[in-house]
């Protein structure tokens, strides 16, 4: 593993060799700045055990892009999935955490595919998997262009309330002669998970840990097309403080409304609670908002 230096993207520096990491770099090596740890972080590939060959993520990481640590394991196959192995994961910050477009390769032996899903972390050391088992992008139904094969890029691009996830999707298996293409697939802005009722004929509750409530709005990106999204700001100890209209339809940046002439500018600075009640709702994000 090497790194080098452009100012434009086309006239290179010689590429300055990096054995300290110790790892052979093969998939999906990606890179990039951790703002939150003011430090330059790497998650590439390591091998375990050699007689499965079992493909683990790792991650290295500088403080200047020149000097890096030995990489780690950050993420392996889960102990219920003998069959599955974690293949890449370009990772990228968003919001206040980090997201990795988690590739897996399914060897069964017969039919060797490659699917994506999500994973997260707050610090990027420790990862956790999204609804492990369901992809964020969908392989295509047999003999479409990502019919066997998907592989995330690194980074999405938001372009207004969309997110735009490239990547390569193939018509062949893992292992043997494949086309490649080039493709899109989109998302709502924020849309990469969201929580909702298992049970659509119930109402869900969610109720966050503290927040310090830092502006005089709320908004919600969320989907009540079919139901509706109720809105609470409780205390520490549960007690109700406010409560908001419920909210119908689907908006990426829906106003939350209080009742009976409350105002969330008085919670200003405090630490509260919200609380969501969703029926047939899917709530994909929030935040306090200036207006």
């Amino acid at each position: 593993m090497c790194v080098g230096f452009s100012a434009d993207g086309l006239k290179w520096s010689d590429f300055r060799p990096c054995p300290e990491i110790a790892a052979p770099g093969d998939t999906h090596s990606n890179w990039f700045w951790a703002p939150a740890l003011r430090k330059y972080v790497g998650i590439t590939r390591l091998f375990g055990d050699a007689q499965r060959r079992q493909r683990l993520v790792a991650r290295t990481e500088s403080p200047d892009f020149l000097h890096w640590d030995r990489a780690e394991v950050v993420l392996r196959a889960l102990a219920s999935e003998p069959n599955r192995q974690t293949y890449a994961m370009p990772a990228f910050p968003y919001a206040s955490l980090y997201l990795g477009l988690h590739m897996l390769i399914n060897l069964n032996g017969r039919h060797d595919t490659v699917d994506c899903e999500l994973a997260w972390s707050s610090d990027t050391v420790h990862w956790d998997r999204v609804c492990p088992g369901t992809p964020l992008i969908p392989r295509g139904p047999e003999g479409a262009h990502d019919s066997n094969c998907l592989f995330g890029a690194f980074h999405p691009i938001i372009r207004g309330d969309e997110i735009r996830l490239y990547y390569g999707g193939n018509n062949g298996e893992h292992g043997d002669f494949r086309d490649g293409f080039f493709c899109l697939a989109r998302l709502r802005l924020d849309g990469f998970a969201a929580m909702e009722p298992e049970d659509s004929s119930v109402v869900a509750e969610i109720t966050t840990r503290p927040l310090r409530c830092t502006a005089p709005h709320l908004r919600v990106n969320a989907d009540a097309s079919n139901g509706v999204l109720g809105v609470a700001v409780v205390d520490e100890a549960g007690l109700r403080l406010a409560e908001a209209h419920p909210l119908h339809g689907d908006a990426v940046d829906g106003l939350v409304r209080c009742r009976h002439g409350q105002h969330l500018p008085k919670f200003i600075g405090r630490s509260v609670r919200l609380q969501f009640h969703l029926k047939r709702t899917r709530l994909y994000a929030f935040r306090f908002a200036e207006r």
